[in-house]
């Protein structure tokens, strides 16, 4: 086995079944996530076709997003910037100044 995971290059989080960091939904990709500083709870939607950017450079990434978000109980800005293969599957997640979230953990408490 350790010879196909070389090959095929599988990821830790491909083959610890981590729960989904982006979830689709129709036409959009979801992500979940809490401000580290206040807690509010934030749900994007990123518009397949609108929010994610074709990505033209030599890179294994078709997509990548780059957004800032800032919410209503403080103002820590809170940066996502995310790139994706031509199946829309995560390559790459850099998330500042929050904490993600499961869809569960979103609607918990809510």
């Amino acid at each position: 086995m350790g010879i196909f995971k070389k090959i095929f290059r599988i990821t830790d989080h491909e083959s610890k079944k981590v729960p989904p960091t982006f979830y689709s939904e129709g036409n959009s990709l979801v992500i979940y996530f809490r401000c580290k500083k206040c807690g509010e709870k934030f749900a994007a939607y990123l518009r397949k076709g609108y929010d994610l950017i074709t990505n033209y450079d030599d890179s294994q990434a078709c997509y990548f997003v780059n957004k800032e978000f800032i919410g209503s109980k403080c103002f820590e800005k809170i940066n996502l910037l995310a790139e994706f293969d031509e199946k829309y599957k995560i390559i790459k997640l850099n998330l500042t100044g929050a904490e993600i979230l499961t869809r569960q953990e979103y609607e918990k408490d809510e």
